[in-house]
């Protein structure tokens, strides 16, 4: 498994080495790359186009993070890419997940946090933080949205456990496995709860439901 670290701070690449260690399947290692500069990052994507994980740092020297997220959704659309910031701040947050992150995991993480929220995202799922999700409500670059009640939705018993269950950042696969559904049920619970909840990603029906309240 390859994994590249875009980060201007060598303390920061140098200290995730060993927590993404624990990412490697049993009997396999992980190949971290890293990259202080986005430019760097370019190079070792285009040598190494195995890479299987992204991780982003929004303030680079080179480019901003916003810019280098939109060429990775460019460039290489089948690697999933978490942003990792000091900066958690709910707009920037639903900005980074607007615009293609699977994942928003603030620095000041614990390892296993951070394993967690990896695990997920490489298992097909979404991490977003309870605490951000929650705040993002408040964003001032957010959109407005009045507040609703979850039993209001018109979603069945059924749909609701699926949304819970999204919300705790569960692949399809997941889903189906949890609840005993298969592929297809599952899907067309998700296409009810996106239209329930106006939203046409994964990661935007995470967001309106931290705003509704609604849990894993």
């Amino acid at each position: 498994m390859k994994i590249l670290v875009i980060d201007d701070h060598h303390l920061v690449r140098d200290g995730m080495r060993p927590v993404l260690d624990h990412l490697a399947p049993s009997g396999e290692s992980v190949d971290v790359l890293d990259a202080a500069t986005f430019g760097e990052a370019r190079a070792h994507l285009e040598r190494h186009p195995d890479v299987e994980l992204v991780l982003l740092d929004l303030r680079l020297p080179d480019v901003s993070g916003f810019e280098a997220l939109a060429e990775l959704q460019r460039s290489r659309p089948d690697v999933p890419v978490v942003v990792m910031s000091g900066d958690d701040d709910p707009a920037r947050v639903r900005q980074a997940l607007e615009r293609g992150a699977l994942g928003f995991i603030p620095k000041s993480s614990s390892p296993a946090v951070i394993v967690h929220a990896l695990r997920l995202v490489l298992s097909g799922g979404t991490y977003v933080p309870r605490e951000i999700m929650g705040g993002a409500e408040d964003a001032p670059s957010a959109k407005a949205r009045p507040a609703a009640d979850p039993s209001r939705l018109g979603l069945t018993a059924r749909q609701l456990d699926v949304l819970a269950l999204l919300v705790a950042g569960k692949s399809n696969k997941q889903i189906c496995r949890d609840l005993g559904l298969a592929e297809g049920t599952v899907k067309s619970h998700l296409a009810a709860i996106f239209k329930a909840l106006d939203v046409s990603t994964r990661v935007q029906a995470v967001i309106a439901a931290g705003k509704l309240g609604i849990k894993a």
